[in-house]
């Protein structure tokens, strides 16, 4: 069954509590009934900003087309895709005001799942336009999540999830996964960190603690003893290097199948086609 405008203005409402419901997950039982009902089929990859990953040789990226970079990964699926279905809003920014980003910088979806979805949420686009839609997300400074994710199975109203991409262009501000932090650990742990990619603070850090002002969406990193230190739950997304005003936090492509590892860990949990 089709979601209604009615059921996400319902949504919104609950959205800006998702803390205090996550927090709710460190009973085992809640825990249990959280990943039965929501999480069970999460998959689901944080996609590093291109312009902070460097690759080989220390060499930053600006990039070439020649290079490859984490975003790639998005456009391949797109490149693979039958089905595009572009959002006309972001929930997450809605229901919170956003004040940082566009509104209308949502969800890309893909697969036959999505040919299900209420016309008024968004619209089917051509892979040009998907293309397109991604590019401007990125450029305004929102972080890619890509993978399966049962909860937008169930507020869309999709009867097949495994036909079901989700592409989320994430701000800093309003993710839906800054509750990552309140979740109990296998909730948590279904939103994962690309493969083949490193991060580390080196010695230029002077413990200014610019990366720590509401920046980390997994409250991954703090300073100690005058540097920073970045916890086992970062997830990569790269902000953190960006705002370094020292270059001090490297993120790095330590594998060079990292698309394909990619590509292949979604794929064990979504079929576009």
């Amino acid at each position: 069954m089709k979601t209604s405008l009615r059921f996400v203005h319902l949504l919104e409402k609950i959205f800006p509590h998702r803390s205090k419901l996550a927090k709710l997950s460190k009973s085992p039982v809640v825990s249990k009934l959280f990943y039965k009902m929501i999480f069970n089929k999460n998959n689901l990859t944080v996609i590093p900003k291109d312009n902070v990953v460097e690759i080989k040789l220390n060499k930053k990226i600006d990039p070439p087309d020649s290079v490859v970079v984490p975003s790639d990964i998005v456009h391949k699926f797109i490149d693979e895709a039958n089905h595009h279905f572009l959002m006309n809003f972001c929930i997450c920014k809605e229901a919170m005001q956003c004040k940082n980003h566009p509104i209308e910088y949502g969800c890309l979806f893909m697969g036959d799942a999505v040919l299900e979805i209420n016309k008024d949420f968004g619209r089917l686009v051509s892979k040009e336009e998907a293309h397109e839609h991604i590019r401007k997300c990125r450029e305004d400074g929102l972080v890619h999540l890509i993978g399966s994710d049962k909860l937008d199975e169930q507020w869309l109203g999709v009867s097949d999830g495994l036909k079901l991409l989700t592409v989320c262009n994430c701000c800093e501000c309003c993710c839906l996964w800054r509750m990552l932090p309140d979740l109990d650990s296998k909730l948590s742990s279904t939103v994962k960190k690309m493969p083949g990619v490193s991060i580390e603070v080196t010695s230029d850090c002077v413990g200014c603690g610019k990366c720590t002002e509401d920046i980390c969406f997994v409250d991954a990193i703090k300073v100690e003893n005058g540097k920073a230190v970045i916890s086992d739950e970062c997830r990569i997304c790269g902000r953190c290097a960006e705002v370094c005003p020292n270059n001090a936090i490297k993120i790095k492509v330590t594998d060079d199948k990292f698309i394909d590892k990619t590509a292949s860990r979604i794929k064990k949990t979504v079929k576009i086609k």
